[in-house]
């Protein structure tokens, strides 16, 4: 999750890698932080990660958090 202020505009994201090529990480900076690398689940847990069963827990617990409701 990153905050971006610039010029009185803020900008906001949201990156959550699940089973991702990590190999395409390797030409960017990304976030323009140059020291630290990026991960996935998959990398972290060795094994290919069911992408249904982490949407809805993302979106469960978002919903919970900013008290909100969210139509799938």
């Amino acid at each position: 999750m990153g905050v971006r202020c610039s010029r009185w505009v803020t900008m906001h994201g949201f990156a959550f890698n699940v089973n991702t090529n990590l190999g395409h990480f390797k030409n960017i900076v990304p976030c323009g932080i140059d020291d630290k690398a990026v991960t996935s689940m998959e990398a972290e847990l060795g094994e290919k990660i069911n992408m249904e069963a982490v949407k809805l827990k993302l979106i469960t617990h978002l919903a919970e958090l900013f008290n909100m409701e969210i139509n799938k």
